[in-house]
């Protein structure tokens, strides 16, 4: 089992705490389990939240001098594109 926080205080408006609520009773889990299985969705890497982590990341690699240089990747690139038209 993942290591879990205290708890927290959130504030929802009552139309989507009805929907959790019934998802929770209907499936026979827990609010909170409802709850976690929605954050995670909204983190996957292909989600808006995951979108959004790996741009930070990115910037983060970048600040860090971890990129790589434009012109060098263009090269490459028209490099890769030269061999495959001499094929």
């Amino acid at each position: 089992m993942a290591d879990l926080s205290g708890p927290i205080t959130l504030r929802l408006p009552q139309d989507i705490l009805d929907d959790i609520e019934k998802i929770a009773s209907g499936s026979e889990r827990t609010r909170s389990w409802v709850i976690v299985r929605a954050l995670k969705h909204y983190l996957a890497h292909d989600a808006e939240g995951g979108i959004c982590l790996s741009v930070l990341r990115g910037r983060d690699e970048a600040a860090a001098g971890e990129g790589e240089d434009m012109d060098d990747v263009i090269a490459e690139l028209d490099e890769i594109i030269r061999k495959g038209k001499a094929a």
